[in-house]
């Protein structure tokens, strides 16, 4: 008679399954995040801004960036569609 299989003979190997388009659409579309920051005028300014701070981890050594991205939300008009109103 012969040996029984070890537990490790019964293991399939492991394969990657592929992801379906659709998933991999989604992750191309932009988010609602995205979309906000491209409808302001301002995504350009706003990815130096938060890369400046990624590589930093100081808001004081982004004070350039913070500049442009405020100078931009000004000149875009954003600053009056996000005023806030006092009740």
């Amino acid at each position: 008679m012969g040996a029984a299989p070890s537990r490790d003979d019964d293991r399939q190997p492991t394969v990657e399954q592929p992801r379906p388009a659709a998933a991999a659409e989604e992750e191309d579309e932009a988010d609602e995040w995205d979309k906000r920051i491209f409808s302001t005028g301002c995504a350009e300014e706003n990815a130096k801004l938060t890369d400046c701070y990624y590589e930093t981890k100081d808001w004081r050594q982004c004070k350039e960036e913070m500049e442009r991205f405020k100078q931009c939300w000004k000149l875009q008009g954003n600053d009056k569609r996000t005023d806030s109103k006092d009740v």
